[in-house]
């Protein structure tokens, strides 16, 4: 039990240190924004008291030095300055080191480091001791000004009554924990009530039989009391009154106690970047809180989120696709047996099974978002690292993709973005010179198109250097000085292995290493990389990449004895094999629709001793901006497609991306497009 529930500490933990980084990156734009500023304190608020609880005392410890020194910047003391940020994304990776980990003498040297660092900044701050009316600084936070009473708060004597629930250990909460943070607040006096001690031999160990009772003199104000009992279960009661006050200002202060919810910052945030596994769902309501009653009457609904591990998520596509071909199997054997009563079920069983296949998919759909948000610290590390001003400009975030797919993106779009930094992104000195904003712009967006999303890596920088990619490329021996490309054949080369145009190998860039990982990475998801370009405007990347890895609407047409899948979302038309074709030619040219377009004969290109039928026909396929057709011997009509891998003895064979299983149990190879498509332009440049 109690390992389960540290596993959702560290859950919770590193859904917070994410959050974390995005307001920090924020406040380093935004250094005066108040709520971001509350959002940093809560988090690392949150942080301290969860790992107390969990007994990670090396974590408490040192988030509570982070949490103090955010607290006077809520105070208006310490401004929020570039040094504040650079320390505090340190502190935040070191928590993330510290998770679950063995505490190591080099974790303590570098505890110690961060915390020197940090009381060496506030102190130069702290020695004024400046407050909010003779600094003219930043006004409270809306969330303090709310629950302080009128005039100064500082100084005051509270009262607090803490009544646990029976069964607060049982859910990992230790109350004496938070009765101790309770009193690092200030000055206080605490008084434990044993009243309700049962005999021994009756006591169960699980159960919390004690109250307190605190009288507390500090300068904090009401909301910084009832933060320490953020989480407190639904059954605990807190009770929290200044000294002096009514006993209506008593009955205020019960009614103004927090819910047993998360709290609203951190809700939105994990909402707008959900952990990879959840399921994307409308806000959890609290059940304390219904929302309220639609204007016309009736009853609300409260909607909730829960998370899912992403094994099971798969495990689950698994047996939907299991499902998909089962039911491929049924309406099989209901076309041959030609009895109206299998028929309706094996129609019913299709409606159900597509409904859940829809469902299922929708549950792995996350929003790209999800990475994007990681990307912001990267291209802040590299504005330090390169000594470059840049920004990142993030758009469709909630552009929504497979979650396999997502995690596939990761290490390409990391590759586009040094590139667009280190190549891409001018100095400032030279920015100015060139009559551009000293700093740069890297925009990330992403939107749907079809059944494909189109990812966009762009910058405002010097374009790419189409003399440089020639002159690399003649040294190389790839090209000959006298041969003439066009200007996206040029770009195409920096797609080729170890092409770089740096002089210099530096720990970013110059080994060559990167676009062609990239194209081969995206290639394998089933998606396309093209580039555009303009000298002194920026470059552009995109890619287009399919929603879904698991199941496909297919085209099956057979070729031989075999039967093949092409991807529906690739198909244009079918059309018949008109006579003016060499059928006997790997690569030929047929006309249609009075374009000239290449094909690729499919029985020439497996090498299959059947002979062709009389009567071929060609289907035409796009990839990306350009068309070819692909001969084959019939199209047998659409299939719903569950893509399984292939084995290791077909990984390398071109023209082949995957494999289903059709319904009469027999395999069906799934055409590569992509592969195909680059083969027909290969064997057009030979010929010319």
């Amino acid at each position: 039990m109690l390992d389960q529930m540290a596993s959702v500490f560290f859950e919770e933990a590193n859904e917070l240190l994410d959050n974390l980084e995005d307001y920090l990156l924020t406040l380093e734009s935004e250094p005066e924004n108040q709520e971001v500023i509350s959002a940093v304190f809560r988090a690392m608020h949150t942080i301290k008291g969860s790992s107390g609880m969990f007994g990670f005392d090396a974590i408490q410890s040192f988030t509570h030095e982070m949490e103090s020194a955010f607290d006077f910047v809520r105070s208006g003391i310490v401004p929020v300055q570039k040094e504040l940020i650079t320390i505090t994304l340190e502190a935040r990776d070191h928590i993330r080191d510290m998770l679950g980990k063995e505490i190591t003498p080099q974790m303590q040297e570098t505890s110690a480091k961060i915390i020197g660092e940090l009381h060496a900044y506030t102190g130069r701050y702290k020695s004024g001791e400046k407050t909010e009316s003779d600094s003219g600084a930043a006004a409270a936070p809306a969330d303090t000004a709310a629950a302080a009473p009128s005039g100064d708060a500082s100084g005051q004597t509270w009262h607090i009554s803490f009544k646990p629930s029976p069964n607060i250990l049982q859910n990992g909460t230790r109350p004496e924990l938070l009765v101790k943070e309770l009193c690092e607040l200030g000055q206080a006096e605490v008084t434990a009530h044993t009243d309700g001690l049962p005999a021994l031999i009756n006591m169960n160990p699980e159960n919390c039989y004690v109250s307190w009772d605190i009288t507390l003199h500090t300068d904090k104000t009401e909301n910084d009391i009832q933060d320490v009992f953020i989480f407190l279960d639904a059954d605990s009661v807190v009770t929290v009154t200044k000294d002096g006050g009514s006993e209506a200002a008593a009955d205020a202060a019960e009614a103004a106690k927090p819910e047993p919810e998360v709290p609203a910052d951190k809700a939105q945030a994990a909402a707008a970047t959900p952990s990879a596994g959840a399921v994307p769902a409308a806000p959890a309501a609290s059940p304390a809180a219904p929302a309220a009653a639609p204007a016309g009457g009736g009853q609300s609904v409260i909607q909730q989120t829960i998370k899912v591990n992403s094994e099971k998520l798969d495990q689950l596509i698994d047996l939907v696709g299991e499902m998909v071909t089962f039911n491929a199997r049924l309406a099989q054997t209901a076309q041959e047996m030609q009895v109206q009563q299998v028929t309706a079920l094996s129609e019913l069983s299709e409606r159900l099974v597509f409904a859940l296949r829809d469902t299922a998919m929708d549950m792995r759909m996350l929003p790209i978002g999800t990475i994007f948000s990681r990307f912001r610290r990267l291209v802040h590390d590299l504005s330090n690292q390169l000594g470059k001003n840049m920004e990142l400009v993030t758009e469709g975030a909630e552009t929504e993709l497979d979650k396999t797919v997502i995690e596939k993106l990761n290490d390409p779009l990391i590759h586009l973005i040094r590139n667009s930094a280190d190549h891409g992104i001018e100095t400032p000195d030279i920015r100015r010179e060139s009559g551009k904003p000293e700093q740069g712009i890297i925009t990330l967006s992403a939107k749907h198109a079809g059944a494909f999303v189109l990812i966009t890596i762009s910058d405002d920088g010097a374009g790419l250097d189409k003399e440089g990619i020639r002159n690399k490329a003649v040294e190389r021996g790839l090209i000959q000085a006298s041969d003439v490309l066009s200007d996206q054949d040029l770009y195409e080369l920096i797609f080729r292995p170890g092409f770089s145009t740096n002089k210099t190998v530096t720990s970013l860039s110059g080994r060559g290493v990167g676009m062609d990982v990239v194209r081969r990475d995206i290639g394998s998801l089933g998606g396309t990389v093209s580039v555009e370009t303009v000298p002194g405007k920026g470059s552009s990347f995109i890619l287009k990449i399919p929603l879904t890895l698991a199941i496909i609407d297919g085209m099956l047409v057979q070729i031989g004895k075999q039967q093949f899948v092409i991807p529906l979302t690739n198909i244009d038309e079918c059309v018949e094999l008109n006579g003016e074709t060499d059928v006997d030619s790997l690569c030929s040219h047929i006309t249609t629709r009075g374009t000239y377009l290449p094909c690729i004969n499919m029985h020439r290109y497996f090498e299959l001793e059947e002979p062709a039928p009389e009567n071929s026909q060609v289907v035409i396929v796009n990839d990306n901006d350009s068309k070819i057709g692909i001969i084959v011997d019939y199209v047998v009509g659409n299939h719903q497609t569950v893509i399984k891998p292939i084995g290791e003895l077909y990984k390398y064979i071109a023209g082949i991306s995957g494999s289903t299983i059709l319904g009469d149990g027999s395999i069906a190879l799934i055409l590569d497009i992509l592969k195909l498509s680059q083969i027909v332009r290969k064997v057009d440049q030979d010929k010319q």
